[in-house]
């Protein structure tokens, strides 16, 4: 079943790496836990007119965080976000 790039791309990661990164050419993504390098390949392309030249996704894993009032331990949930890079010359504009 093919997926909305929507469902694939959740959201651009805006951080200080994420700024330094997008002024040489890559972006990073949140993307959705199932995704592969080829649906977001495809989704980048859809979403913003590009055509990226290389892919690197990265698993991060949730932090262990206590409750204060009841001390218990809880999980935040695990992400994935990609690297996409970009031929030179080739931009995205993440307002």
């Amino acid at each position: 079943m093919k997926k909305h790039a929507g469902q694939t791309i959740l959201s651009p990661r805006i951080t200080e790496k994420g700024a330094f990164l997008s002024a040489h050419g890559a972006y990073v993504f949140n993307v959705a836990t199932s995704a592969n390098k080829q649906e977001i390949g495809r989704a980048v392309t859809e979403l913003y007119k590009v055509t990226p030249r290389k892919i690197a996704i990265v698993n991060t894993k949730g932090k262990v965080k206590v409750t204060r009032g009841t001390n218990r331990l809880g999980q935040a949930a695990t992400e994935k976000k990609a690297y996409v890079y970009l031929k030179p010359g080739e931009t995205i504009e993440i307002a």
